[in-house]
């Protein structure tokens, strides 16, 4: 008999979720890149469950900007991810590109995404002394020490952006890489995103309705969003979140007149696990800039909810 302890994880594990996913679209859609029409910088820190030993810590990073490779309206961007949750520890690194179409009101962005996804796994062994338990080496299928092993990654994406509207449909990990460690091989599961918002005008010019929806699955297990925000100015937003059967989320941000966006969410568990956890935290910053040569300058105030 053997004991291992390993906090909470499995292979079965669904890419990162975050609150703010409105803000942090290139990491799930590559068509998204470029989009805006200027060059976007986001960073998100997302701390779940804390006071649950083992439980789920995010760090998420991406940049993209328009570019006109041989006058082709395109988008570029890179993506970085670091996820760790347990004895897992998992880093992602891509490309981005898209292909910018204008399609009726809007523009569509067709993208593809490629990199490599490392996942490194470190378990803790607690073995009680007697004779009767099998040392580690004694599990078929469970690493004796620290492992790390590397694989292709590769992901599609479709972004559609009008004025008062937009839509996004993607999968990561289309390939299905498979991730070797000397006990056995495993291998990530497509997820498929869907998300889509809209902006309403408020009956005061100042105000403004952000209503937007998510889904993400791998075919086995569903995450349902729906997100409703308020903004003032164009500069203040906050406003509440929903997964049904998972939290409720709290939402703040702020765009300083510097142009940088921070934002904050406080997620608060309805299942059982708010036994063990005060919640989960999520920081969010971002900013954007106008790279265009050549042109009339434009003064930026606030960049949709992409």
């Amino acid at each position: 008999m053997i004991l291992v302890v390993f906090q909470v994880c499995g292979f079965s594990q669904q890419d990162a979720l975050t609150s703010n996913y409105m803000f942090n679209t290139l990491t799930y859609n590559p068509g998204f890149a470029g989009i805006p029409g200027m060059a976007c910088a986001t960073a998100v820190n997302r701390q779940q469950w804390v006071g649950f030993k083992g439980a789920p810590a995010t760090t998420l990073f991406n940049v993209s900007a328009p570019i006109a490779p041989f006058k082709i309206n395109s988008g570029a961007g890179l993506m970085v991810k670091s996820d760790k949750i347990g004895f897992e520890r998992d880093i992602s690194l891509a490309l981005n590109y898209s292909y910018h179409m204008e399609l009726g009101q809007g523009t569509l962005g067709i993208g593809i995404s490629a990199g490599m996804f490392n996942m490194t796994l470190d378990p803790v062994w607690k073995i009680p002394e007697s004779d009767i338990f099998t040392p580690p080496s004694g599990d078929p299928l469970i690493p004796e020490s620290k492992e790390s092993s590397l694989a292709f990654d590769a992901g599609l994406g479709l972004y559609y952006k009008a004025e008062k509207y937009y839509a996004g449909l993607s999968v990561t990990h289309i390939n299905q890489p498979n991730i070797k460690f000397s006990k056995g091989i495993t291998y990530l599961s497509r997820h498929y995103y869907f998300t889509a918002g809209y902006i309403l005008q408020l009956p005061s010019p100042s105000l403004e309705l952000l209503p937007s929806v998510y889904t993400m699955t791998d075919g086995k297990v569903l995450q349902f969003s729906a997100t409703s925000l308020i903004r003032y100015n164009k500069k203040i937003w906050g406003g509440v979140s929903y997964r049904p059967g998972d939290a409720f989320a709290a939402i703040l941000g702020i765009e300083l007149s510097n142009g940088i966006r921070v934002g904050y969410a406080y997620d608060f568990p309805v299942t059982d696990i708010i036994r063990n956890t005060s919640g989960s935290h999520e920081f969010m910053v971002s900013y954007c800039f106008d790279i265009s040569l050549g042109k009339s300058p434009m003064r930026y105030k606030s960049i949709r909810f992409l």
